[in-house]
């Protein structure tokens, strides 16, 4: 870290700040060098709530999370001296020198609590799909504002050697050289970095089962297909729809040679894959009339009922719906389904809880939002009228300031009581309720309910 005032005020500072228990701030230059800022504590915002951030209220930033600043935005920080929130446009310390604010995306199996504090340029650009969460530094560590939900090391980048990774490509390729989705696997592991594409080729986990070209919704946060809304996708969308045999293939491999296997529809890089319900359906018959081992999941909207019906009944086992909200209005503003309903939504849900299927929710969270009154009240009267059995606990990787303006355009919002405490409400108001980031695989779903229980 780069200091940038004498040693003995610095030495003042930290003595005040460690007191204090404050995490010191740091910013960033023009050219992305992060650096501590003396004076200063970190700050994290929550929608219109802006907060100090303490050493005991964040955890040591998570191995494989990542670092950056932020164009076009000014940070704010207290300022520990003036007892108040300051908005810097450059360093104090160095006049004319421009800072910029600093933001963490952490690694998967980390729910942010706070949001970097920063206020926009007036033309300020969106941001990338990544979360902006809260950093600060303490005693030579980043430390960041965020609780851990799944601690299983399914996505931990030390065990993903790229070594390894490209061996297991070859082997792959090997065993099944014409088929079109194990070579899209390779695009996905080798040019974007996909932790579920490398795990296929490592053998082990859950591997991806991407099918479906089309969507029927149009999210904001979209990974794979942004169109005049000025945000960079992070990753191409599959461009064919891959045959049954082409699908089964792949996951019978993966299901014969994997402990515990899962296998999953509905990826980062396709559409909406009940729009491809035609393949999947028989593609799900073809694994299961070869093995009754591995576990089958979706990942989905949920916008098809009868397509949730026809593939359970086919053999599916588990279906995780990614949903940013329960309040029909703030789904649909960040959705922006066409063709659906988010009656339609609740209609596959409970589809699939009637026939028995494990039933995750795939709750995008927001800091200032997913914690506010409102959301709260209307999250557990929908947990109250179905048994899900766990809560998949993401991030939403969104411009954080412009979501939260959509979120307020479209229902009233209130003000956030933390995630801290939505966290700790739910598992005391839900006991059975399973918290996690991963899906689980079929054996574990007995087990886990028993944890839950006890927990």
């Amino acid at each position: 870290m780069t200091n940038i005032v004498p040693d003995d005020r610095i030495e003042a500072i930290v003595k005040i700040t460690e007191e204090m228990n404050w995490l010191r701030a740091v910013v960033s230059d023009g050219n992305g060098a992060i650096f501590e800022l003396p004076g200063y504590a970190a700050a994290g915002m929550a929608g219109g709530h802006v907060a100090a951030l303490t050493v005991t209220e964040s955890i040591v930033a998570p191995y494989g999370s990542e670092l950056m600043y932020l164009p076009d935005r000014e940070p704010v920080l207290f300022n520990i001296a003036a007892g108040e929130f300051e908005k810097l446009h450059e360093n104090p310390h160095a006049p004319g020198e421009p800072v910029f604010p600093v933001a963490v995306f952490n690694s998967p199996g980390y729910v942010i609590t706070h949001v970097s504090a920063f206020r926009e340029h007036s033309r300020a650009r969106m941001l990338p799909l990544f979360s902006y969460g809260a950093a600060g530094w303490h005693r030579g560590q980043f430390r960041s504002a965020a609780i851990r939900v799944d601690a299983e090391p399914r996505q931990d980048l030390r065990r993903m050697k790229p070594t390894d990774v490209s061996a297991g490509v070859r082997a792959v390729r090997w065993r099944m050289p014409g088929n079109r989705l194990r070579q899209h696997l390779e695009t996905c592991a080798l040019r974007y970095g996909c932790p579920a594409g490398k795990n296929f080729f490592l053998g082990r986990y859950e591997a991806p089962l991407p099918t479906a070209k089309t969507c029927n919704a149009r999210c904001l946060g979209c990974l794979s297909l942004q169109k005049k809304s000025g945000i960079s996708c992070t990753q191409e969308r599959i461009a064919f729809t891959p045959s049954p045999a082409e699908i089964s293939e792949v996951a019978l491999f993966h299901i014969g040679r994997v402990r515990r296997a899962v296998v999953s529809f509905g990826q980062g890089c396709e559409g909406e894959p009940l729009s491809a319900a035609r393949v999947i359906e028989p593609a799900i018959r073809m694994i299961r009339s070869r093995t009754g081992r591995g576990t089958i999941n979706l990942n989905t909207n949920a916008s098809r009922p009868e397509a949730v019906g026809r593939l359970c009944d086919a053999g599916l086992d588990s279906i995780r719906v990614s949903m940013n909200s329960v309040r029909r209005e703030c789904y649909e503003a960040y959705f922006r389904p066409r063709g659906y309903t988010f009656d339609n939504v609740l209609r596959s849900i409970d589809t699939a809880l009637e026939k028995g299927k494990f039933v995750s929710i795939n709750y995008l969270n927001s800091p200032g939002f997913t914690d506010t009154p409102e959301e709260a009240e209307a999250f557990f009267a929908f947990m109250a009228a179905r048994p899900v059995r766990m809560i998949q606990w993401r991030n939403l990787n969104f411009d954080p300031l412009r979501y939260w303006k959509s979120m307020a355009a479209a229902a009233p919002l209130g003000a956030p009581m933390g995630m801290e405490v939505l966290i700790r409400e739910v598992r005391r108001g839900f006991p059975k309720l399973k918290f996690g980031y991963f899906n689980p695989p079929k054996e574990k779903f007995g087990i886990e309910r028993l944890t839950a229980r006890c927990a």
